[in-house]
């Protein structure tokens, strides 16, 4: 994995590779394909995990089961849910 720190007044913010579209090979051009089917684009949260496309695999299964998997709360509150932990968080995602 390639994690650098880079230091910006006077704080340290960490710096992680991304791996874009166009140099997308295998299984992680398979994600990145099913992605843009999805969305139409791919996401940076989606990119932040391209280093490793066994765990964006992983990462978008679970994603698949806790929002579309049987469950007692509906989609949208599911969404909503999502939403205002998202906000919680600060994460515009």
């Amino acid at each position: 994995m390639q994690l650098a720190a880079v230091k910006r007044q006077n704080e340290v913010v960490a710096n992680l590779r991304l791996i874009e579209e166009g140099e997308a090979t295998g299984a992680l051009k398979a994600e990145y394909d099913a992605a843009i089917a999805r969305a139409g684009k791919v996401f940076n949260i989606v990119k932040a995990m391209s280093l490793n496309p066994a765990t964006l695999r992983a990462s978008m299964e679970l994603y698949r089961a806790v929002m579309f998997g049987r469950s007692e709360l509906s989609r949208a509150e599911r969404e909503l849910l999502a939403v205002v932990v998202s906000r919680a968080n600060d994460c515009h995602y």
